[in-house]
């Protein structure tokens, strides 16, 4: 994946809705989006059900305007968990779960959001921005989701709808800044309608508003986001990790290899 993207956009009450939302992210210059399917237990029992491939929605996808490919469509599962019970889904061995591209967790309490970062198997970790956080950002499992590859996702969306959720959106994501300093910071829309919709350099904007530097504001809905995806590749199929080393070469391998007249100068 090159170029911008947006790893949060709801499926949609119907099909044409969605159509519409892939031609404005299309428009504006997105090459990649997720369609983010979320899964709350606390409001119902809901099972994972296998997504549905973009092919078997649209005979064709919209062109990415500058450019002459199509906008790719992705599938992300985001689970809203409110009790560690809910949590051993994300550990089990589910078919259904391993055919999302991308998997994110919404974590509820400072008990969850620490458990998230440091043993969850997951992509990203959401960030409530609609109102104040019930605990406080700290160091320690922060750092260690950057370490495991893990981002966080903040959705502006809810900043330009309403005043009361913009200062929520301001608050909470500059208390993450102060921990995180810019790092692993994902930004998202979640946009129902195609107004809604931002262009990504405005986003990036908008970053600044939130205690980020300009490379991290774009950062975010550019490399940010194809390292997320790089990582969700890696959660569905790697079994483990290769690490080569370069052989430094002995002194007499080295004399053996040079040439006749440098080597007669160094016996010399």
């Amino acid at each position: 994946m090159a170029g911008f993207a947006d790893l949060n956009l709801p499926p949609g009450p119907d099909k044409k809705c969605l159509q519409s939302l892939l031609e404005a992210a299309a428009h504006l210059g997105y090459s990649t989006v997720a369609l983010n399917h979320v899964i709350d237990f606390k409001e119902k029992k809901q099972e994972i059900v296998k997504p549905v491939s973009p092919s078997e929605l649209f005979p064709s996808l919209p062109i990415v305007q500058g450019t002459s490919k199509r906008i790719k469509v992705l599938n992300r599962l985001t689970l809203v968990v409110s009790d560690p019970s809910h949590c051993n889904l994300l550990r089990s061995t589910s078919t259904n779960i391993r055919l999302y591209d991308l998997i994110a967790v919404f974590p509820k309490t400072e008990k969850l959001f620490h458990i998230a970062c440091t043993t969850l198997d997951v992509d990203l970790v959401c960030i409530n921005v609609t109102e104040k956080l019930p605990f406080y950002f700290r160091r320690p499992p922060v750092n260690v989701a950057i370490d495991r590859g893990i981002y966080f996702e903040l959705l502006y969306t809810p900043a330009i709808k309403d005043s009361t959720m913009r200062r929520y959106t301001i608050s909470n994501a500059i208390s993450l800044m102060q921990i995180c300093k810019g790092k692993n910071i994902v930004m998202s829309s979640a946009a129902e309608r195609p107004l809604e919709l931002r262009g990504p350099y405005d986003v990036a904007n908008l970053g600044l508003l939130f205690g980020m530097s300009e490379s991290d504001a774009k950062a975010a809905v550019s490399t940010n986001c194809r390292a997320t995806l790089l990582h969700g590749e890696t959660r569905k199929s790697a079994c483990g990790v290769v690490y080569t080393v370069k052989k430094p070469r002995k002194v007499e391998e080295e004399e053996t290899t040079l040439p006749a007249c440098k080597r007669a100068k160094t016996q010399a």
